[in-house]
């Protein structure tokens, strides 16, 4: 059986192996190992344990992505490789229609699309197309981002290349730390449905709307394209791997970081803030109001 020790070790040794502040690794891992000499960790065991650890991993660096996941289901401790990874999250976006719950025409043909995940732009394109296309002829839209928890960057990127006009338009960059390479995010020149262009675009976000989501939130807010109507969001902008540590336990270590192309800082730790603060529950009525007081 591991013990807490060994457990805590192994999931430093991944954070100071790839977390993107390298510098903010060893600090980590610093405090973490004084805390475990002390015997804090002593007493802990599963969800506890992960609890504790991770409050503590926030505590000296406020990243919503570093996190020690404890999971009651247990699961391979040899490492996924990326052929792997992408390979699950392909499957789960397959099984929750690559993350589109529903599109609906609202009164006054105001569009509405429930976006859950944030699609692969490959095999979630003609998905996130025939979306666009159903509300191609609407007069506004509302992208409703409230319980959409993440996904890809690349599928970010495809979603907000709908609301411009070309690929002229620079969204964002993700420094990698493993490669230490930047890689630039525009536009895209061709997509499989018409754009939605000249038309209003309310985002709606939540307490909930994390990383993937927030990239769109954020990166439409910025650029100017889009109205945000809700709650503050919670503040992951950091691509992150996940790495087994026991059969139940999981650390996830940021190996990336977002940079806006226009703020030139991203959301991670202080969230999206909303243009319009509402409770999230009426979020879709006032964003759904202030479409047709726009449109009159």
């Amino acid at each position: 059986m591991t013990d807490n020790a060994q457990i805590i070790d192994r999931a430093l040794g991944r954070i100071v192996a790839g977390y993107v502040f390298s510098q903010r690794a060893v600090e980590i891992d610093r405090a973490i190992r004084a805390r475990l000499a002390a015997g804090e960790y002593d007493a802990l065991d599963g969800t506890a344990l992960c609890a504790a650890v991770t409050a503590h991993l926030q505590e000296v660096c406020p990243d919503k992505h570093l996190r020690l996941l404890w999971q009651e289901e247990a699961r391979s401790t040899e490492t996924e490789d990326d052929d792997a990874g992408r390979a699950a999250f392909l499957a789960l976006l397959r099984e929750q229609n690559q993350g589109i719950r529903r599109v609906e025409q609202l009164d006054g043909n105001i569009g509405c699309l429930d976006i859950r995940r944030i699609a692969d732009a490959g095999e979630g394109a003609r998905a996130i197309g025939a979306a666009m296309e159903l509300v191609a002829q609407t007069r506004a839209l509302i992208l409703d981002l409230r319980e959409c928890r993440g996904g890809s960057p690349e599928g970010a990127a495809m979603w907000c290349s709908y609301f411009f006009p070309d690929d002229q338009v620079h969204l964002n960059d993700i420094y990698e730390r493993s490669t230490d390479s930047t890689r630039q995010f525009w536009t895209l020149s061709h997509l499989p449905a018409p754009r939605y262009l000249d038309r209003p675009v309310y985002v709606l976000t939540s307490a909930t709307t994390f990383s993937g989501g927030e990239d769109v939130a954020y990166t439409l807010q910025a650029l100017g394209r889009a109205e945000l109507v809700g709650e503050t969001t919670r503040g992951g902008a950091h691509p992150t791997g996940r790495h087994p540590v026991t059969e139940h336990i999981t650390v996830t270590v940021p190996t990336a970081r977002t940079t806006n192309a226009v703020t030139g800082t991203n959301w991670e730790g202080v969230g999206v803030r909303p243009d319009r603060a509402v409770a999230a529950g009426k979020a879709l009525e006032m964003a759904h109001q202030e479409a047709i007081r726009r449109l009159s």
